[in-house]
């Protein structure tokens, strides 16, 4: 397996993830979208319910995948992706609205359909939000390896504090990762929204808004 080490090919195998999964769960009935690689705060991805991108000769949606959780199981990388496509999929096949709240509340028009399309979803207190990969999509993984090429993650923007000073003979600044410490607590982020919390010994603690298990930093 060639390793990823180009912004161009990560995105190409999204790309191509994409293309797999609108054939095999969704009919293709789908239309292509831009698919980016940028910091989503707070996520794991987004979709753009709208035309953002355009050429002379079309316009396209755009499905994000936060650069920082790439670092996760592939099946995880791919739930996300399909939880965007039903969100793209109620918004252009059903024309229906699946989320409130400035898209933050799912209702259950979205777990209906995140269901059907191979996601396990339980509910939050931004209703059914969090998604999970069902057996599903573990066998749809098995049958397409290639898509395990999805290798290459941003470093997490909340395990790293950057100072800023003058860089010698350049008459401008750069920029000067540090990780920051403390002898007497310890950190734990959560890997979901970056939530942070401090303790005086190891803890085993799960973050309330994401009901995700928080990590040492």
């Amino acid at each position: 397996m060639k390793q990823i080490t180009k912004m161009s090919r990560l995105t190409g195998e999204l790309e191509k993830a994409f293309r797999l999964i609108n054939e095999e769960l969704f009919n293709n009935e789908l239309p292509t979208p831009i698919i980016t690689v940028i910091p989503t705060p707070k996520a794991y991805a987004h979709y753009v319910p709208f035309d953002i991108w355009s050429t002379k000769e079309s316009t396209k949606r755009e499905i994000n995948i936060a650069s920082g959780t790439l670092d996760r199981p592939i099946e995880n990388i791919i739930a996300s992706l399909i939880h965007e496509m039903v969100h793209m999929y109620n918004d252009v096949v059903l024309n229906i609205n699946d989320c409130s709240n400035k898209g933050t509340y799912h209702n259950k028009q979205f777990k209906k359909e995140a269901e059907a399309h191979g996601l396990i979803v339980t509910k939050t207190r931004y209703g059914y939000s969090h998604t999970e990969p069902s057996d599903r999509i573990i066998e749809f993984i098995l049958d397409h390896n290639e898509l395990r090429e999805i290798e290459m993650c941003r470093a997490n923007p909340a395990l790293v504090s950057v100072n800023v000073g003058t860089h010698t003979g350049n008459n401008g600044v750069t920029p000067t990762a540090t990780t920051a410490t403390n002898n007497h607590h310890r950190k734990y982020i959560c890997p979901c929204c970056y939530n942070s919390v401090r303790a005086t010994k190891a803890v085993n603690i799960i973050c309330g808004d994401c009901m995700e298990r928080m990590e040492l930093a």
